[in-house]
């Protein structure tokens, strides 16, 4: 029964996450990986040394959170621990959340072009102040892919791998990148060991995000679009599910944008610049939706082969 106790806290935590996503109200544990990421950057990115002092911080940052969880959770009793494993893969899970978000962005671009730039600034990082109704769909849908990657397949898969300590440390890598992980002034130096250990922590997951949506949309065919296209872009794998997404509603994402004030002159994803619709957003929510299911049951078949079903 050893299965018993891997599995059900995943298939509950995933379910939990798919039925009430992130309320405000619940303290989140990525809220406290902020204030560390927050506390160490204001005291160490001065100076000189800046790269070497922000690859320290990340390894400890991630190395303290994965110990902690690992023997947090090793002296637990096993019916405890179903409990806690269930609330903390819920934690870790955001496809809810997302989904959520990128869905009343399309609602608030129907009522006024301000009130969607201002809704999309919730979800990604480029000056959104400028934007247009079809950039302003373009970033949502950009970020629903490349989320589903992050916020997803990315700490299932390094559940499968190194279990919940590791989905927990992804959690530290993803927000490390997230929060100083940019090419500005303030962050290439500090920020730029996190920016590479996000990298490889997503090398695979991002790829393997892009097969799952192509397996979800049918669309095998797709392969060549999405390994041709995925390398345009600046990250080394946000450019494939984007580019997945990208062929399968057979539309451009990419371009230049602003961040932080500056230009980034990013290439284009796809050819066909055609505006963009609600209905798109309902396909590609229908896409992440089951590459989720997907990914859930690949997990959970490789954790019966790891644990036996006895």
């Amino acid at each position: 029964m050893d299965w018993l106790f891997v599995i059900l806290p995943l298939l509950l935590g995933w379910f939990l996450d798919l039925l009430i996503g992130d309320p405000a109200w619940l303290p989140h544990p990525v809220v406290g990986y902020g204030k560390m990421i927050s506390f160490g950057e204001h005291r160490l990115n001065k100076g000189t040394h800046r790269k070497l002092k922000g690859a320290l911080m990340a390894i400890v940052l991630i190395s303290m959170v994965f110990a902690v969880a690992y023997f947090g959770l090793s002296i637990l009793p096993p019916f405890g621990r179903v409990g806690v494993d269930l609330i903390l893969i819920f934690y870790c899970l955001a496809g809810t959340t997302l989904i959520r978000e990128v869905r009343q962005v399309f609602l608030a671009l129907d009522r006024s072009l301000d009130e969607g730039r201002k809704q999309v600034a919730r979800i990604v990082g480029r000056d959104t102040s400028e934007l247009s109704a079809q950039e302003v769909r373009t970033a949502a849908l950009e970020t629903l892919a490349e989320n589903l990657s992050d916020g997803v397949i990315a700490p299932l898969f390094w559940f499968a791998i190194l279990g919940i300590p590791g989905m927990l440390a992804y959690k530290m890598v993803n927000t490390l990148d997230s929060m100083i992980g940019y090419r500005t002034y303030r962050y290439r130096d500090f920020g730029c060991w996190a920016a590479h250990i996000d990298d490889i922590a997503n090398y695979i997951p991002a790829r393997l995000t892009a097969l799952l949506m192509i397996v979800a949309a049918g669309k095998p065919r797709l392969t060549g679009f999405v390994w041709r296209n995925g390398r345009n872009h600046a990250s080394p794998n946000s450019g494939y599910p984007e580019a997945a997404l990208a062929g399968i509603l057979n539309c451009r994402f990419g371009g230049p944008h602003y961040y932080f004030g500056q230009l980034f002159d990013k290439p284009f994803i796809g050819t066909n610049d055609r505006p963009l619709t609600t209905d798109d957003m309902r396909t590609a929510v229908q896409i992440n939706r089951t590459a989720e299911v997907l990914m859930v049951l690949a997990v959970c078949m490789c954790l019966l082969a790891i644990t036996g079903v006895s």
